[in-house]
């Protein structure tokens, strides 16, 4: 038995005619072509966004994380670098008499 249906395993014919009896009587003739195709959409879409996941984290593990490298260190405009080293103030003035 397929691993999708094993949880029928303990349910016979007379049973499963039961629970089809009682679908029908709460959602009637009418609806349940709507809702077998509603149920049918929302596993399909479940199963595509888990099929997406797994193929996210495949693709994670197999591909190896870049390294990151340092940011460069932006080189300072040529007009605030000094080409010669700074000049010393002239000595104090000699006090007046």
């Amino acid at each position: 038995m397929s691993p999708f249906l094993a949880f029928i395993d303990g349910f016979g014919g007379p049973e499963l005619l039961l629970i089809m009896f009682v679908v029908l009587m709460l959602f009637g003739s009418d609806k349940l072509p709507g809702l077998a195709k509603g149920m049918g959409k929302s596993i399909r879409e479940f199963k595509k966004a888990a099929s997406g996941v797994e193929e996210e984290i495949r693709q994670a593990l197999e591909d190896p994380p870049e390294p990151k490298k340092p940011a460069p260190i932006p080189a300072k405009p040529a007009d605030t670098v000094p080409t010669h080293p700074p000049e010393e103030p002239p000595p104090p003035a000699p006090p007046a008499d």
